[in-house]
């Protein structure tokens, strides 16, 4: 009998994206494989402690409302571990019990969970892991980032501009004058760093300018300022590493002006059209302008792309590349590779697959260079 893979799922975080991580993780533990995983849960709470347990599993299902509860643990940047360490009381290891883990399942949404910093644990721990590595992470989380990174490689991208530290407070004229003769008003107001719309406002008016920007800039230090179009919201799911395949688009009617917070988590009012209503040239092109913006970032193991269809002139622009996609039971990821032919628990298998496959190419990088190491000595 083949032994159980032991599946780190690692979910909460310190983001204000904690609640949508819980829900996540709560479908990820319902639709993965028993008989073929061993899962371990892994709380983060909001002060970014590390938790294992049975107690984790009654906080996951209680979404949050339990109180946090476990052993506290920590993950090590050691290769030789393997896994997670308790933590005795006063924090130290000592000779502390072990958890083995054969490969991690991060699906903490949002800071310290997508944005390459967990990612950097994961890589200095050793351990396989699930999803994109540091650089693709970082930029993902970073709209401003990713937005040149996306220019740069030949992908529309919508008129923005960015406002940093605040700037706005120091001087109103130039970022007043900034956001006008760039992306003018109507425009969407959003943190660079966030995640779940949360922190986003449609600006009308020029009078609505600064409170928006106000209300960005509780969430992150750069804030961007985006044209607002006419545009249909168009999702592609993307799955692979060196040889990524997209799935069939699908579309969001909001039940609001936007795809809000309230609207993605709290009101099922909002449409989810899969597959999106598109012209066979509309569906091949969504679907290369996603694989080209996965492979622009360096993504692998998973990706959503999210695209504006401008109503007028028809042009696809790339809005977004989201590095740790919901996997709520509402959330388009997994539901458009449902629509694909790649039901949730074979996902979540090639998902695991995908990471495991990353550790073996990675481990066979070379280490050392110089004498005796197999690629000749230094001059």
């Amino acid at each position: 009998m083949t032994a159980k893979l032991r599946v780190a799922l690692v979910f909460g975080g310190s983001s204000v994206e904690h609640e949508v991580s819980l829900t996540s993780a709560r479908s990820i533990l319902a639709a993965i494989d028993r008989g073929r995983y061993e899962v371990v849960p892994v709380a983060v709470t909001k002060e970014g402690r590390w938790l294992t347990g049975p107690q984790t599993l009654a906080f996951l299902q209680g979404g949050g409302q339990a109180r946090a509860e476990g052993s506290p643990s920590a993950l090590l940047a050691d290769p030789s571990v393997r896994g997670l360490v308790a933590l005795g009381a006063d924090g130290a290891t000592g000779g502390a019990a072990r958890t083995p883990v054969d490969v991690v399942f991060p699906i903490i949404h949002g800071r310290h969970g997508e944005d390459g910093a967990l990612q950097g644990l994961l890589e200095m721990s050793g351990l396989p892991y699930v999803g994109c590595g540091v650089l693709a992470s970082a930029l993902g989380m970073d709209k401003e980032a990713s937005k040149r990174m996306l220019r740069d490689a030949g992908l529309r991208v919508v008129e923005y501009v960015c406002l940093r530290d605040r700037r706005w407070e120091r001087d109103w004229e130039t970022a007043e004058r900034m956001v006008a003769e760039g992306p003018g008003i109507p425009c969407f107001v959003k943190p660079s760093n966030g995640g779940s719309s949360v922190g986003i406002v449609k600006v009308k008016t020029a009078e609505q300018l600064r409170p928006a920007l106000e209300e960005a800039g509780r969430y992150d230090h750069k804030v961007l300022v985006e044209r607002a179009l006419e545009a249909r919201e168009i999702e592609v799911s993307v799955l692979g590493n060196e040889d990524p395949q997209a799935s069939v688009p699908g579309e969001i009617e909001p039940v609001n002006e936007f795809y809000d917070y309230h609207a993605k988590y709290f009101d099922d009012r909002s449409r989810l059209l899969i597959p999106a209503s598109l012209t066979e040239g509309q569906v091949r092109e969504a679907r290369r302008m996603a694989v080209h913006a996965f492979r622009a970032l360096g993504c692998e193991g998973m990706a959503r792309v999210d695209f504006l269809l401008d109503r007028q002139g028809g042009g696809l622009y790339v809005s977004e590349v989201n590095t740790v996609p919901g996997f709520t039971p509402i959330s388009m990821y997994p539901k458009l590779w449902e629509a694909s032919g790649v039901p949730y628990p074979r996902l979540i298998d090639r998902l695991i697959e995908l990471a495991l496959q990353r550790h073996r190419r990675n481990s066979r990088l070379e280490t050392s260079y110089g004498a005796g190491s197999g690629r000749g000595s230094a001059p």
